[in-house]
């Protein structure tokens, strides 16, 4: 059976832990870490160079458990880290409710950590640049119910903060665990990087488009333009939109596994 991730309190919790991290920034940790020296507490982060690793714990309420993330390398704009976690339902908690999302940010992520200069974002969609995101990963054995997954946040302006809500949001799922499924229905199908995937659409005050890969892999380079070009040809999408923030990480259902990054790149342009 699928567990479909029903994120209508996404938005609110999104922004009010946006608004509490980004107003307060004496309750957010920045620093160099390695595995060593985990990061445990939610929105703690861990700043390399162009990105940042979140350790976004956003529904935890939702879950009994704990997860950390840290850092092990960086060279240039090639990055490696990790997470790991442990997540059981709350007594409000089900199945189907993701409960954390830790991953690398480059750009927005309900407002900026990193200068915009540095991230080379925000791009319009129809301007065609060229984005090549690289992953090599592993998955730990029996990690739950889970996904690794690519997400983009896209606005009408290339001024976006913090308070300004996306209009749509691009999901990318490289690998899925424990029968993990996405927001939606399915729209259709599309190939594109050498592999075919499903592609669902939702709506939870913005809408949520996931391409789905149907087979699952661990290593992926991709230009990430071609799935925005997927859905303006279905005219899904518009070319006048902007894509503002790009982050690759595990949204966790529940389960106790973890996530090691071997090498993360996103070049822009």
């Amino acid at each position: 059976m699928q567990h479909r991730r029903p994120r209508l309190s996404k938005k609110a919790k999104a922004l009010t832990a946006a608004a509490v991290a980004l107003s307060a920034a004496a309750g957010v940790t920045v620093a160099q870490a390695d595995e060593s020296s985990k990061k445990c507490t939610a929105f703690d982060t861990i700043t390399l160079g162009k990105y940042y690793v979140n350790n976004n714990l956003w529904n935890q309420e939702k879950a009994v458990g704990s997860q950390c993330v840290w850092d092990n390398s960086q060279s240039g704009s090639t990055i490696s880290w990790g997470t790991n976690y442990s997540w059981a339902n709350s007594a409000t908690g089900k199945d189907y409710d993701v409960k954390t999302y830790a991953s690398t940010v480059l750009g927005w992520h309900w407002g900026w950590k990193v200068d915009k200069a540095k991230t080379g974002l925000p791009i319009r969609v129809g301007d065609r640049k060229k984005v090549t995101a690289s992953w090599e990963f592993s998955v730990s054995a029996n990690p739950g119910v889970m996904n690794v997954a690519h997400d983009l946040w896209l606005h009408t302006k290339n001024t976006a903060d913090w308070q300004d809500q996306p209009t749509d949001e691009i999901m990318i799922w490289l690998n899925r665990q424990g029968g993990a499924g996405p927001l939606g229905t399915k729209y259709g199908s599309v190939s594109l990087g050498g592999a075919m995937w499903d592609i669902y659409q939702g709506d939870i005050g913005w809408k949520v488009y996931s391409f789905v890969r149907r087979t699952n892999t661990t290593k992926a380079t991709l230009n990430l333009d071609d799935f925005t070009q997927a859905l303006v040809r279905r005219k899904l999408l518009s070319n006048d939109k902007y894509v503002s923030g790009i982050e690759s990480g595990t949204e966790v259902f529940k389960g106790t596994g973890r996530l090691d990054t071997k090498s993360y790149s996103v070049t822009v342009g």
